[in-house]
């Protein structure tokens, strides 16, 4: 079933007292690369540095008092933790977080520093799940997905809504791809909101699964994750694939030397700090400019969570 405008539009209003609006900005520099007129919709400057405080926010409140009362789990080795860290804070409610033991330092301080409770596990997917499965019976928390929640999809569809009602003659918006929450919640707001609007991913080859799955069908999974783009890892729901398979355009994927450059050239000259994730639908675009040409194109900046002592050039 895919979710339907009134949704978003409830949403949007419903998480408003409790995000940013975050700024469109744009480059003249960049438009002139790549041929086309970007507006950059700036969800690094959103509350804990990423898109994802949407999701989690309106996750929480779609609960009932009994169910906030009892707290909130998920599990995640970074932005997703932090979000619903600070999204539970701000409203009062608990927030167990599993995180693998081999997430970055930096990712499990800003949890700590958000209130989010933190139990580690192994860093395999199975092991994650179950320990979120464990803290569930114990505490009668309730689990909400990363990615593959229908309110957190909707949450996340209210930055491209956002960006949608400031311009809403776009004919593309790029976003990046890993568990498909924010392609979804992306996708509705394009087919709501925009003209003639299309919606497409940007992936990195070494974690195509997404455009894997959109070609078979069915969901997808990855052998390897060499990827600099370690918000991408994860894989495709069974909530969040309908909705790309109805919605989204396609996938473009994108080499990890064009990642580091796009992530680069943004620092260099927008002066904006960004992940590998972040930068990967600008890839895209690049790999691709030949065909946007003249185009207005919106790219979601996902998130600007970087470790500094890490970067990957």
């Amino acid at each position: 079933m895919i979710p339907t405008k009134q949704e978003v539009e409830e949403a949007c209003e419903r998480i408003k007292p409790y995000v940013h609006n975050t700024p469109v900005l744009k480059s003249s520099y960049l438009n002139e690369l790549s041929g086309a007129e970007i507006f950059f919709k700036c969800e690094i400057f959103q509350k804990m540095g990423a898109f994802k405080m949407r999701g989690a926010t309106n996750a929480i409140l779609q609960l009932s008092e009994a169910q906030k009362k009892a707290g909130v789990v998920t599990h995640s080795s970074g932005n997703f933790a932090q979000a619903l860290s600070l999204a539970a804070k701000n409203l009062g409610v608990k927030a167990y977080i599993v995180m693998p033991e081999n997430a970055p330092q930096v990712k499990k301080d800003a949890v700590k520093g958000y209130g989010g409770i933190i139990t580690e596990s192994e860093s395999t997917a199975i092991a994650r799940e179950q320990e979120a499965e464990r803290i569930q019976k114990e505490t009668g928390a309730t689990f909400i997905h990363p990615s593959n929640d229908k309110n957190v999809i909707l949450g996340n569809a209210t930055s491209a809504a956002e960006l949608l009602q400031s311009h809403p003659d776009l004919d593309y918006v790029f976003t990046p791809v890993g568990g498909g929450g924010l392609i979804a919640g992306t996708s509705l707001s394009v087919k709501y909101f925009g003209t003639n609007c299309k919606t497409i991913g940007g992936e990195p080859f070494e974690v195509d699964d997404a455009f894997r799955s959109l070609q078979s069908g069915k969901i997808e999974f990855n052998d390897t994750t060499n990827t600099s783009a370690d918000g991408l890892k994860t894989f495709l729901g069974d909530i969040n694939f309908p909705i790309i398979k109805e919605l989204v355009s396609e996938i473009i994927r994108v080499e990890e030397t064009e990642i580091i450059s796009a992530m680069k050239i943004i620092w260099e000259r927008m002066k904006i700090i960004i992940e590998p994730s972040c930068a990967v639908p600008f890839a895209a675009l690049l790999r691709e400019k030949e065909r946007f040409k003249n185009k207005k194109i919106g790219i979601i900046l996902s998130g600007g969570n970087v470790d500094l002592k890490n970067l990957p050039f």
